[in-house]
């Protein structure tokens, strides 16, 4: 029988391990509250819609990401999951760290804050592949907003 702080580790290595890396977004809503909200470094995302968004960020910068937790600390409703990223972006490989402290209530993350080292991850993929993952984001941006008006 699990204790509800086992309950809430493996809530939140199972987020970052299937959902986040993995790009399984069915299994969002079994982790996920519907009002989640989501600060990773200075962006933010809300709820599922903000999880895919996420994702789909991290997955378009290493489209075999694989996530491993590595370490985890709790302390109340929330866990601190340490944890490496690995990956390839156009055959180089990449490893990012980063911690994730996700808050849980009712056996759902509705909060998560996490840090990465992004310019480490930046250094790895070097100024040509950092250059044309820019632009093709912008190119995306502009694209959705040219959709919606």
């Amino acid at each position: 029988m699990t204790t509800p702080e086992q309950d809430h580790k493996t809530v939140a290595r199972r987020a970052l391990e299937e959902v986040c890396a993995r790009g399984d977004f069915e299994k969002a809503e079994q982790f996920y509250s519907p009002s989640f909200r989501d600060h990773v470094n200075a962006l933010e995302f809300h709820g599922m819609e903000g999880v895919r968004q996420s994702v789909r960020l991290y997955r378009s910068v290493l489209p075999d990401l694989r996530i491993e937790v590595e370490d985890q600390l709790l302390d109340g409703d929330r866990v601190a999951s340490r944890w490496v990223a690995r990956g390839t972006n156009h055959g180089r490989r990449a490893t990012l760290t980063g911690i994730t402290i996700s808050q849980i209530r009712d056996g759902k993350i509705v909060e998560d804050w996490t840090v990465s080292d992004s310019l480490g991850l930046l250094r790895q993929l070097g100024p040509y592949r950092v250059a044309r993952l820019g632009a093709g984001q912008l190119s995306k941006a502009l694209r959705a907003r040219r959709a919606v008006g």
